[in-house]
């Protein structure tokens, strides 16, 4: 059986020959660091693993170390770049956006490994009428991305995401407002953070249609981890997160896509409402110890098993990156028996890494490999 096939059992709920292993994106951080800068397919395939190969470009990632020069500008929307320190250990970008009505700054800073926000895009409730009057939505260039897919073939699948810095509306407009002062909106000002939510999932629903259907993508990352319940209360989720997924995952099935709702925090509180939000799987099922809430695989069986292909459970510090051998092995049986016994899991890391040991990772892809259907 090829990975593709394998994965993609999984990902339909179904039974593969044995559980397909891989990881939430492969970082090129420790590509370059630990892998000799092999490709990302390259370097699964090194290990014996079953490929998902992330494609950002045309996803307007705004806040990547060179957005200065990927960021997406019209005549009405001109996004200027200015590198303050180019230091690769603290790269300091200041943006400012000039459109007719006014301008729009933000500042991010970044590392070799991740960037983060400095100072976010809306100060004002004023400002969003300049993003729904002004923003641009791209056109993804399907040509490229059908010569990829083709590329990577039988070795795997290949994941995308609806435009915009995140998966889904609330995520993203946590990148564009402090996550507290969101919260805070959300209570004292509710209709405007609805707005807000609207203006975000017009853009991604225009996505959707003029680039999304027909592009040759196995699956489509949606969610984000500001919705878990680590973060929100179960409430403001079903008010700011599930009405916005539903129309996210409706539309997407409309163009012939799938897709896998990413919460990397608590989960154990939102259950029933992933069930309810027409995701065609849920990842990254996080434990307690990075972050999580999960602390029995076997709970998250009972509830989503059979209705959502479930991707993830690894925990990528404590075990993959500073476990003993026996420790990775035994976890890897622990999922399977948790998650995977009954088919539709696709074991993964419930997080990036970035300075693992590439044979810790052997270990990893091995033992799942034993584990058979």
């Amino acid at each position: 059986m090829t990975s593709k096939e394998r994965l993609m059992l999984a990902l339909h709920k179904e039974k593969p020959d044995r559980v397909p292993v891989t990881f939430h994106q492969w970082q090129q951080y420790h590509l370059d660091h630990f892998m000799g800068g092999m490709s990302a397919l390259e370097a699964f395939k090194s290990m014996g693993m079953d490929p998902a190969i992330q494609y950002l470009g045309e996803m307007g990632q705004f806040y990547l170390p060179d957005s200065d020069q990927d960021a997406i500008s019209t005549p009405e929307w001109k996004v200027e770049g200015k590198v303050v320190d180019p230091n690769p250990d603290a790269k300091m970008m200041h943006f400012t956006i000039h459109t007719p009505q006014g301008d729009l700054t933000y500042k991010t800073e970044a590392d070799p490994t991740t960037t983060w926000i400095i100072e976010y895009l809306l100060k004002r409730h004023e400002d969003l009428d300049l993003i729904e009057k002004y923003m641009p939505v791209p056109k993804l260039d399907k040509a490229y991305v059908s010569k990829l897919y083709d590329e990577i073939g039988d070795d795997g699948i290949l994941r995308g995401f609806v435009w915009l810095d995140q998966g889904g509306p609330w995520q993203q407009a946590c990148c564009w407002m402090d996550v507290q002062q969101l919260i805070i909106e959300a209570i004292d000002n509710p209709d405007w953070v609805h707005h807000l939510l609207e203006v975000i999932l017009e853009r991604k629903l225009r996505f959707i249609q003029d680039s999304l259907r027909g592009a040759k993508f196995d699956l489509i990352e949606t969610g984000g981890g500001a919705g878990s319940d680590t973060v929100i209360s179960p409430a403001m989720h079903r008010e700011f997160c599930l009405p916005y997924d539903q129309k996210l995952h409706k539309a997407l099935h409309d163009a012939g896509q799938m897709s896998s709702y990413h919460i990397c925090g608590g989960m154990m509180h939102l259950i029933d409402m992933i069930a309810e939000n027409g995701t065609d799987a849920h990842e990254t099922l996080p434990p307690a110890a990075i972050g999580g809430n999960i602390t029995d695989p076997n709970k998250v069986r009972e509830v989503l098993g059979g209705k959502v292909c479930l991707v993830g459970g690894m925990n990528q510090h404590h075990i993959l990156t500073l476990g003993t051998k026996e420790e990775i092995r035994a976890e890897v049986r622990n999922l399977f028996e948790g998650y995977g016994k009954d088919g539709g899991y696709i074991m993964s890391t419930a997080d990036h890494f970035f300075d693992t040991n590439p044979e810790n990772i052997r270990i990893y892809a091995e033992a799942a490999r034993e584990c058979v259907y």
